[in-house]
C-alpha cells in the first residue's frame, strides 16, 4: 500500500500529467481549425505549469516519490504545449503556406527540442539563458496580428536563433528584480489575450496594443535590467 506521505506528491505528478490531456484537446482543436479553443487549452496548460512547480517544491516531492522524475515529466508536457503544438499552429494558422509553413514549424520544433537539453537554461538570477521557447506566447501574438508571411518567418527565425544566444530572458515569477512590475505586465498580457479570445480575434485595437507592448517588455526586460545594473554608480 502507498505510504500516506507519498499521496500529495502523486497528486502533484497527476496535475502535471494533466497538461498532456489538455495538449490532446488543443491538438484536436487544431485539427478542427478551432484556433480559439486551441489557444484556450494551451492557456490552461500554461496555468497548470505555473502551479505544479511551486506545489512540488512546497511538499519536497523528490523526497516523497524518489523514483518518479518530476522534471522529466514536466519537460515532456512543456515541450508538447510550449513548442510542438504552437509549431503546428504556426504552420497551419499564421498565414504561411507551402514549404515556408513546414519550414517554420520544423525550425520551432527542432530548436525547441534542443533547448530542453540545454543544461545552462537557468541563470543564477533565475532568468533564462536564451529565448525560453515560449512559443505558445510568440505564436499567439503572430496569430493575433497576422503579419505578412515574410514578417512571420523572420520573427520565427530570429527567436529560434535567440534560443541559443547568451542573452537573458526574464522568468516573471522567479526573477526578483522588478518582479511586481513584471507580474503586472504579465497580467496585462493575459487580460489582452483573454479579450482577443473572447471576441474570437476580431478587431480590438486596445487589446492588440496592450498585447504588443506587454510582449515587448517581456522580451527586453532582462537585457534592460543588466544594462541598468552595469551603469549604476
Amino acid at each position: 500500500m502507498m505510504r500516506r506521505s507519498a499521496a500529495p506528491a502523486l497528486l502533484v505528478h497527476l496535475l502535471t500529467a494533466a497538461g498532456a490531456g489538455l495538449a490532446l484537446l488543443a491538438g484536436l482543436a487544431i485539427i478542427a481549425g478551432d484556433w480559439r479553443a486551441a489557444f484556450l487549452w494551451l492557456g490552461l496548460a500554461a496555468l497548470l505549469d505555473g502551479v505544479d512547480g511551486p506545489l512540488a517544491r512546497r511538499i519536497n516531492i523528490g523526497e516523497r516519490l524518489p523514483h518518479w522524475d518530476g522534471a522529466a515529466l514536466d519537460n515532456v508536457v512543456d515541450y508538447t504545449t510550449y513548442v510542438f503544438l504552437p509549431a503546428l499552429i504556426l504552420a497551419l494558422g499564421c498565414g504561411l503556406s507551402g514549404w515556408t509553413a513546414a519550414f517554420a514549424g520544423i525550425v520551432v520544433s527542432v530548436t525547441g527540442a534542443l533547448y530542453y537539453a540545454e543544461t545552462r537554461m537557468k541563470q543564477p538570477d533565475n532568468s533564462f539563458r536564451g529565448f525560453p521557447v515560449a512559443w505558445n506566447m510568440a505564436v499567439f501574438v503572430l496569430f493575433a496580428f497576422q503579419p505578412p508571411p515574410a514578417v512571420t518567418l523572420a520573427v520565427t527565425l530570429a527567436l529560434a536563433a535567440l534560443t541559443f544566444a547568451p542573452v537573458p530572458f526574464v522568468h516573471p515569477v522567479r526573477v526578483v528584480r522588478w518582479r511586481p512590475l513584471t507580474l503586472a505586465i504579465c497580467a496585462a498580457w493575459v487580460l489582452a489575450a483573454i479579450w482577443l479570445l473572447t471576441v474570437d480575434f476580431a478587431a480590438a485595437p486596445l487589446a492588440h496594443a496592450v498585447l504588443l507592448a506587454a510582449s515587448a517588455y517581456l522580451f527586453a526586460v532582462s537585457a534592460a535590467q543588466r544594462y541598468w545594473r552595469s551603469y549604476q554608480p
